[in-house]
């Protein structure tokens, strides 16, 4: 060590760890997307973050046909119903896979223009003017392009070797094909031969691909199938080895066509996961028909962004994009109060039209009613220890493998009791406290490194009922003699 003489000073680390502030809601939409539209596809089984419509269409295309390509459904309410933002998407229709191939199809041509239908994959289009001629090349002879309506516009060049006068040309191209996509490959798994995530796997690569902790699993027009539903409940819980999110899923209107089949329905197949959700019937605006899981998904987003991204608000009554409640064959249906309060007894979010619009109504996940316990039966309770949770997962992270020491567990303490007392201030909390504690800490434990810190935190229940005990007072009358 050097010689010194003088004063010096130095500095060490604060005490105190500024906690990191986790998304609470980013959702991670799985389904199928119209790559053939896209002008910089991400292609299949790629989760993709974007802040914007335009980012979107960019890396998926964009098309009207939801039945087909579920994704744009998500696109539609994230960013034009209720402009938030960001969201992942991940599509699982390969174009390596999910295609059919098409030899010289005759294509009309009028006024040199020709128009395909199909899906086509624009980098695999070859044109020809009579059956089994030369290939005629692009952008010399015809140009190809797709038009707003997802239509393949051929258009020949003049001069170049379509004749003016022809009445038809020969395509050869492959196709995507939507229909070919299964429920297996929405829940994917791990590829033998490349060792690759697909499907809902992929959950697992969002913190580690973008740092943003996952808050909401959805898949429109998939969640509705009990195999997919089941994983997308399963994976909620430990994702990366260590978050928590929830899922939306969806009761199949072809199946349950009244609130009472929807019961059954989910009485049979719903289960009591804790970190899931579940809602009947589809929601309507104008003529496009949204499942809604993917509403409720934006609705918590907004709620979450009114309240500085803390997820204390319950998402029920609260605004939809909707003009009407309905059926997947678009039979409009209107409940009673009574009637959404009986779905919501059984676990089931609906919407009604009672006072202030359409409006999303129920505050219960898939564990009530059997499981009684309210931080697991309130979706804000749910959300709130899951949310707190994560944070405190990416806040301390850094302090792994710091000395087991006084330094360590102050630090722990001091910064996580101010945050809470923080939520307790804003309302987000009624109480919250971190100790750590002796009776929660053997010697051998603390020998081998593993600290036990208690949590105690107590969400605001959301107040489901409010009630006014009215009552005829007679010493009111005697104002009549005042």
């Amino acid at each position: 060590m050097a010689y010194k003489h003088g004063v010096y000073t130095s500095e060490q680390a604060t005490s105190l760890v500024p906690m990191t502030q986790t998304d609470s809601g980013l959702i991670v939409a799985f389904g199928t997307a119209p790559l053939h539209l896209a002008s910089e596809s991400a292609g299949a089984n790629k989760p993709v973050l974007c802040y914007t419509y335009k980012e979107a269409v960019k890396a998926f295309g964009y098309s009207d046909d939801w039945e087909k390509y579920s994704l744009c459904e998500v696109m539609k309410a994230q960013f034009a119903l209720f402009n938030m933002a960001p969201v992942v998407l991940v599509n699982v229709l390969d174009p390596s896979k999910h295609k059919q191939d098409v030899k010289e199809k005759q294509i009309p041509l009028e006024n040199g223009v020709a128009k395909i239908a199909d899906p086509v994959l624009l980098s695999t289009l070859k044109v020809v003017a009579t059956s089994g001629g030369t290939a005629l090349t692009a952008d010399t002879d015809y140009t190809a392009a797709h038009d707003d309506d997802g239509n393949t516009v051929i258009t020949a060049i003049e001069g170049g070797k379509i004749a003016t006068s022809a009445a038809q040309i020969y395509a050869s191209y492959t196709m995507l094909d939507p229909a070919a996509v299964e429920k297996r490959d929405i829940i994917g798994g791990v590829d033998t031969d490349t060792g690759k995530s697909e499907g809902l796997e992929l959950i697992e690569e969002i913190y580690p691909r973008f740092g943003i902790v996952p808050g909401i699993i959805i898949a429109p027009g998939w969640s509705d199938d009990v195999n997919v539903a089941a994983v997308m409940k399963a994976k909620t819980h430990n994702i990366d080895g260590h978050f928590g999110a929830i899922c939306l899923c969806d009761i199949p209107t072809k199946e349950a066509k009244t609130y009472t089949d929807a019961v059954a329905w989910r009485t049979k197949n719903g289960g009591t996961e804790v970190n899931g959700r579940i809602y009947w019937p589809m929601l309507k605006l104008g003529t496009e028909k949204y499942h809604m899981s993917t509403q409720e998904a934006s609705v918590m987003n907004y709620t979450d962004s009114q309240h500085d991204d803390i997820p204390y608000y319950s998402p029920s009554n609260k605004a939809l994009q909707a003009d009407a409640a309905c059926l997947e064959d678009g039979t409009e249906v209107f409940l009673s109060a009574a009637q959404a309060a009986y779905l919501n007894g059984q676990g089931i979010t609906t919407a009604l039209n009672f006072i202030g619009g359409w409006r999303t109504w129920g505050n219960r996940t898939l564990a009530y009613p059997s499981n009684t316990d309210v931080k697991d039966n309130f979706i804000s309770n749910r959300r709130m220890f899951i949310w707190v949770g994560n944070t405190l997962i990416t806040t301390f992270w850094s302090k792994i493998d710091d000395p087991t020491n006084k330094r360590l567990i102050e630090t722990v303490v001091d910064s996580a009791n101010i945050w809470l007392n923080g939520l307790v201030a804003k309302g987000a909390l009624l109480g919250g406290s971190v100790e750590f504690r002796e009776e929660d800490n053997t010697t051998t434990g603390l020998m081998d490194g593993i600290l036990h810190f208690h949590v105690r935190m107590t969400p605001p229940a959301p107040a489901r009922e409010i009630d006014f005990i009215q009552e005829y007072d007679t010493n009111y009358i005697a104002t009549l003699f005042s």
